[in-house]
């Protein structure tokens, strides 16, 4: 029996013009759009909004719903999977759900395992593409594949790949949970002896920098890190090459830290005249995710009361953004516009929390100064919505 041949698309069906007017009706807003063109600002009564200068959409998962919209219009009468959330933002992923689209591995009606896809479904790689374990059970069940994994993603990989091959085990920093970070791993692995550690923060990556500098345990630093090295890890000898890569969606600032960090850590390990044969380092924040950050930098230059910045709970880059506004304006991390339940209550995900929670009293008074920022996966219709919300909770319309 012939073995069925897997297909790969990567570039979309060509049917950009045919999904256009489904994309902009359920993504876009006008009103936004008219926003973004006068400057970001909007003025009604007492209120002054401040829209950040980048913010939702970028070309990233742009391209990744189009190319779902693409593949639900190419094969009509097929059923069609994602990997996991094609985004993370609830909106799309349900309406993705209307379109007949389900999860493998998911727990929704109609999902199912991986083991039993058939040459029959298609099959669409999140953005946040896929770990290769799950790419070669794919692959050796012949369906057709639409891979919407995003290129700065797909730079990580590579660089990642040369560590490994190399020699060097990839230090990266991620949530080691996220798709991302999974499918980033995987491809350290791919290699004879390729090895990886993934560090949360500053201070996870400390305790990386002093088993540098002081060797110490290897099995407290195993019991430590657990799952979030690769298997087999022997921090004495693997931590004596490393590379550092990261998550795209991280804060920018941070991830440098941890690679300067990690750099001194080896100097005063080996000697500053020996760092080329013990470190490597690149810059792998996506540029949207940095434009996001510098914007939300600027933005928080204004005299500004409360910052909305919306999108994802489970968002890596727009978690990000509230910690950064947290700083030095009251701010409220919302998925959806249905978050804010009243002009007393909202629900919210508090910084360095997992789970969102109801807060009272989270209206200013009157004139105030309103930010509003969104993650690289909230529509513009969201953004709109909660705005319009927001108004409303002020007595307002438009």
């Amino acid at each position: 029996m012939l073995k069925q041949e897997t297909a790969i698309f990567s570039k979309g069906f060509g049917l950009k013009s045919l999904i256009q007017d489904d994309l902009e009706n359920d993504y876009r807003s006008q009103l936004i759009d008219e926003i973004r063109a006068a400057g970001n600002t909007l003025s009604i009564g007492g209120l002054r909004f401040h829209i950040a200068k980048e913010f939702g959409f970028c070309y990233g998962v742009e391209k990744a719903i189009d190319y779902a919209y693409q593949t639900r219009r190419q094969f009509p009468d097929r059923p069609i999977y994602l990997t996991a959330e094609l985004i993370h933002n609830p909106r799309v992923n349900h309406r993705l759900r209307q379109m007949g689209i389900r999860f493998l591995n998911g727990t929704g009606e109609g999902d199912k395992p991986i083991e039993v896809v058939t040459p029959d479904d298609v099959v669409v790689i999140a953005a946040f593409g896929a770990p290769t374990s799950q790419m070669e059970i794919l692959q050796k069940k012949g369906c057709v594949l639409v891979d919407t994994t995003c290129g700065s993603v797909v730079h990580v990989w590579k660089r990642v790949e040369r560590y490994a091959q190399d020699g060097y085990t990839a230090i990266v920093h991620g949530n080691y949970r996220h798709e991302e970070t999974q499918a980033t791993i995987s491809r350290a692995t791919q290699f004879p002896n390729g090895k990886y550690l993934v560090v949360w923060d500053k201070e996870e990556a400390e305790k990386v920098c002093h088993f540098i500098r002081n060797g110490g345990s290897a099995s407290d630093f195993l019991s430590f890190f657990g799952m979030k090295c690769s298997s087999g890890f022997e921090p004495n000898k693997d931590l004596q090459k490393i590379g550092v890569a990261n998550q795209t969606t991280m804060l920018a600032s941070e991830s440098l830290s941890i690679g300067q960090m990690l750099r001194q850590a080896l100097i005063d390990r080996h000697g500053e005249i020996n760092i080329d044969q013990h470190f490597r380092s690149f810059d792998t924040i996506c540029s949207a995710t940095q434009d996001r950050q510098d914007a939300m930098k600027e933005l928080t230059q204004n005299s500004i009361n409360l910052m909305i910045v919306i999108g994802g709970f489970n968002s890596s880059n727009t978690t990000h953004l509230a910690e950064m506004a947290a700083q030095r304006i009251p701010t409220y991390h919302i998925d959806d516009s249905d978050c804010i339940l009243s002009t007393d209550e909202i629900k919210h995900k508090p910084v360095g929390q997992t789970q969102a929670v109801t807060s009272k009293n989270w209206i200013v008074k009157e004139p105030a100064q309103i930010g509003l920022t969104a993650g690289a996966s909230t529509p513009n219709r969201v953004i709109c919505d909660t705005l319009l919300k927001i108004l409303s909770c002020y007595g307002y319309s438009i």
